[in-house]
């Protein structure tokens, strides 16, 4: 009998902020090359606000990701990054940052079923 259900979730929410759209961009269209995402590749993160911070979403399915490597990625300036997902999806996805970028945990949050992790992601 095959069993549909997930063990456990499989995907992870992001929000990036502390930099300019331009490397906003950049980390997701380099997620969206190596995870199922919700945002598309015609979204274009948009600067609402000129002195006002910016925070950007995007949902990423791990379980369903792409064949192909994940390149490095090379950023004008550091970005923060949020993660909060399930235990498993967010050990998988903080396996692929690294694959990208130079990482710095900066805190760490944990609960009976979510992981946050609070990052600083450079090029590597």
């Amino acid at each position: 009998m095959a069993n549909d259900k997930r063990s456990h979730p499989e995907t992870v929410t992001v929000e990036i902020s502390g930099c300019s759209k331009e490397d906003a961009r950049l980390v997701f269209d380099a997620l969206r090359t190596c995870f199922e995402s919700d945002r598309g590749a015609d979204e274009v993160p948009q600067q609402l606000h000129e002195t006002r911070p910016m925070v950007w979403l995007g949902t990423y399915d791990v379980a369903a990701s792409h064949e192909q490597g994940c390149p490095p990625v090379h950023l004008q300036s550091p970005v923060q990054a949020d993660v909060q997902g399930g235990y498993w999806a967010v050990d998988r996805f903080r396996t692929t940052l690294d694959s990208m970028f130079a990482v710095e945990e900066t805190c760490t949050a944990s609960g009976d079923q979510e992981r946050d992790l609070h990052l600083r992601l450079e090029s590597r």
